[in-house]
């Protein structure tokens, strides 16, 4: 039988969250900052749309990942 070397716990602390959160964010950020910069030739463009996208997806994945948090399915 195999071992998960990966422990699941079914709660997250809030902090943990957020670190989790941020540090994705900037990363996505990076991405859709170079993409729209490939798109529009235009450093303050690319930069705008990044803060943009990248403010309201913060937001919605820090809820997402809280609602997560809570559900046990799946976790052992």
């Amino acid at each position: 039988m195999a071992t998960s070397i990966v422990s699941v716990r079914a709660r997250e602390r809030w902090s943990r969250t957020l670190v989790k959160t941020l540090t994705y964010r900037v990363f996505m950020f990076l991405i859709t900052a170079t993409v729209a910069l490939a798109v529009t030739g235009s450093l303050a463009e690319a930069a705008s749309i990044g803060v943009a996208t990248n403010l309201l997806k913060t937001v919605t994945y820090y809820g997402y990942e809280r609602v997560w948090a809570r559900i046990h399915w799946g976790a052992s």
